[in-house]
This record gives C-alpha cells, sequence and structure tokens, in this order.
C-alpha cells in the first residue's frame, strides 16, 4: 500500500502546489496590472505563468523524488530528464521575463518621444537585444543540459584543453556568418538603417520589415520581401529615405509644346495640391527645365511627409495636370510638325526633288499649320 501512495502523494502534492501557487502569483500579477495601467509590464508578465509552473513543478519533482524512493532502478534516468525540463523551463521563463521588459520599456519611450526617427532607432535597437539575450540563454540552457550527462563532461574537458585550435578553426569556418553577426550588431547601435525606414537597394525600393543579427528584410511596394545579410549595409552604398526627417521633396516632368501656358499650368499645380490630402503644404514649384525643338520640359516640385505620400502627390499632379491641358488648352500637348517648310525668299521647289536640311516637309506650316495648332488669340484686333 506504502508503494502505491507514496508516487500519488509525491506526484499529485507537487502538481497541487504547482497550481495553487501558479494562481497565487498570477492572482497577484492581475491585481498589480488593474492597479498600475499606466504599464504593461505585469501583464506581459503573465505571459510567463507557463514556464514559471513548469519550473516550479519540475523543481518541486526533482527535490522530492530522492527522498520518496521511487523507481530506485530508474533513479539516474529519472533524476536526469527531470533537471533538463528544469534547465529548459527555466531558460523559457528567463526569455519570457526579458521579453517583458525589453517590451516594456519600448512602449514607455514610445510614447514618451513623438520622434519617429528616434522610436524606430530604438525599436531596431531594443529587438536586436532581445534577440542577442534569447540566443545566449538558449546556448546557455544547451551547454547546461549536455553538461548533465557524464560523457560530455569529459568532452567539454578535452575541448577546453585545445580551444586554441578550435577556435582559429572555427573562426575560418564562420567567418561569413562572425561577419554577419557583428555587422548586425553596428547596424543596431550605429544607427545606419532601422525598422521602418525606406530604403533603395539594388534598385529595388522598400520598408524595413525585418532586422535579425544575420539577414534584413525588405518588404517591397508591391508586396514582396527581399532578404540580404546585414553586411551588405555595412559594404555597401544604400538609399536610405528615411534618414533624419521622413520628409521628401518629389519631381513631376512633364512634356509639352512651346506655347503651353506656364503660368497657368502654376495656378493650377497650386490648385491641385490644396486638393491633395497627402500634400504636406511645405512647398511646391513649377518651372521650365529644358527645351528641345519640338518641346519643352516643365519640372513640377512637391513635397510630403514621407515616402508613401510622395507617391501618392506625383500620381496625382501627373494625371491631373495632364487632364486638365487635354481639357483646357489642348494646343499645349506635344505634337510632331508634319507641315513643309517655308522655303527662303526667290526660290522654287523643283518637282521630284526633296528640299536640303528637311525643308521639305515644313512649307505649308505658315499658310494653314497656324489654323490648326496655334492657340487662340485673346485681346483687340482678332476677328
Amino acid at each position: 500500500m506504502e508503494n502505491v501512495l507514496r508516487p500519488v502523494i509525491v506526484v499529485g502534492g507537487s502538481v497541487v502546489l504547482t497550481l495553487l501557487i501558479g494562481w497565487s502569483v498570477d492572482r497577484l500579477l492581475r491585481r498589480v496590472d488593474d492597479r498600475h495601467s499606466e504599464t504593461s509590464l505585469w501583464g506581459l508578465l503573465r505571459r510567463g505563468r507557463v514556464p514559471f509552473q513548469l519550473v516550479l513543478f519540475a523543481a518541486l519533482l526533482r527535490a522530492s523524488y530522492d527522498q520518496a524512493k521511487l523507481l530506485v532502478e530508474h533513479r539516474i534516468g529519472i533524476g536526469r530528464t527531470l533537471t533538463l525540463i528544469l534547465i529548459g523551463a527555466a531558460a523559457w521563463l528567463v526569455v519570457s521575463i526579458a521579453t517583458a521588459i525589453v517590451e516594456t520599456s519600448y512602449t514607455r519611450y514610445a510614447n514618451a518621444h513623438r520622434d519617429p526617427a528616434r522610436v524606430r532607432r530604438v525599436r531596431t535597437q531594443v529587438t536586436l537585444i532581445q534577440r542577442v539575450v534569447s540566443a545566449v540563454v538558449g546556448v546557455v540552457a544547451i551547454a547546461a543540459m549536455l553538461l548533465t550527462f557524464p560523457a560530455m563532461r569529459a568532452a567539454g574537458a578535452s575541448l577546453l584543453a585545445s580551444a586554441g585550435i578550435l577556435g582559429i578553426v572555427a573562426g575560418v569556418a564562420a567567418q561569413s556568418t562572425l561577419a554577419n553577426l557583428f555587422a548586425g550588431l553596428q547596424i543596431a547601435f550605429g544607427d545606419m538603417v532601422r525598422l521602418g525606414d525606406t530604403v533603395v537597394v539594388d534598385g529595388e525600393w522598400g520598408t524595413v520589415e525585418e532586422i535579425t543579427l544575420t539577414f534584413l528584410t525588405v518588404r517591397t511596394w508591391d508586396e514582396r520581401r527581399i532578404t540580404m545579410p546585414v553586411s551588405y549595409f555595412t559594404s555597401k552604398p544604400f538609399e536610405n529615405w528615411s534618414r533624419g526627417t521622413p520628409q521628401m521633396t518629389g519631381i513631376v516632368f512633364l512634356h509639352v509644346d512651346h506655347s503651353a501656358p506656364v503660368e497657368a499650368m502654376r495656378a493650377k499645380l497650386r490648385d491641385i495640391l490644396r486638393e491633395c490630402p497627402a500634400w504636406d503644404g511645405r512647398d511646391y514649384a513649377l518651372a521650365v527645365t529644358d527645351s528641345t525643338p519640338n518641346t519643352m520640359q516643365v519640372r513640377a516640385l512637391v513635397t510630403a511627409k514621407d515616402a508613401d505620400d510622395i507617391w501618392t502627390v506625383r500620381v496625382t499632379v501627373r494625371e491631373q495636370l495632364i487632364r486638365w491641358l487635354t481639357e483646357q488648352h489642348p494646343y499645349a500637348l506635344p505634337r510632331v510638325n508634319t507641315a513643309e517648310a517655308v522655303l527662303p525668299p526667290g526660290r522654287t521647289r523643283r518637282p521630284g526633288h526633296a528640299e536640303p536640311d528637311g525643308a521639305d516637309g515644313v512649307a505649308a506650316h505658315a499658310n494653314h499649320g497656324r489654323h490648326v495648332h496655334e492657340p487662340p488669340r485673346t485681346g483687340p484686333g482678332r476677328g
């Protein structure tokens, strides 16, 4: 009878005590969270209740197992299994607590500072710190688990004796991995690129979506993901449109006829921007920047608060200016001259011969071309 009751008491008592303590701690955290709603720390700590109960159960069972003298013939195997569970659960609990502290610190900083650039920088740093802590805790936990086996202890002593040679071999073999690892730390604390930054890499425009210690993910405008090693950003130049301030200036080019009403286009640009929600109101301009024999190039400058809005402003200005020119000033659209050239005084066109220098295709322009393509005249004398 004692052989039956003893394991029931040991295991059942450990389970009951674990559930009771876990429920009490969870209830305490819930009360503290209700009283201190200004911080999310206590609510985030509740995420660790499962690993906490697992640690507590494994510790209680491990401590009482030897005293209960259960399954003596399997004592070593059961004891080692409980130790492995205890180490793994403890590592899980440490990572959960560290994650809660890091997320709370970031949330508090983000609420206290309104500068998006500084918030993104801190977010990048705390994310990488959290991953470094998780990696270190995981490595330590795995090492502790391996050292519970006597054979691994002997191997560990041999490895320590030849640590110099193994270090050189491992360094050469993992050269690229170590380079990416240090590049990730350099990006995190050197403030080169941050989560949410708008970058251009290898001709692709996108937003930094994820940063790890070894790779970086860029989400493009068409929802593709470009994964690149972090060493790329420390060894090659790239465009960061969000560096310092996310505000941007965009350019819209239009090719129009030389008779286009530039002043009216400038006024229309102002009207378009006033009705465009994406325009930040900082500045705008319109000027003629180039001229060709058939057209002239007009450049419109617009501003917006970030890269997404500047794209919206540019396409809006381009579409509405072209529509306005088509409806109100069709003569200002680019055209190809097909009229015959005007001959110099005293010269006549010989039948069957083309005039030199392209003069043969523009002769009729003075007679009827103006009535077709010339802009409407205004003012006195028109009849």
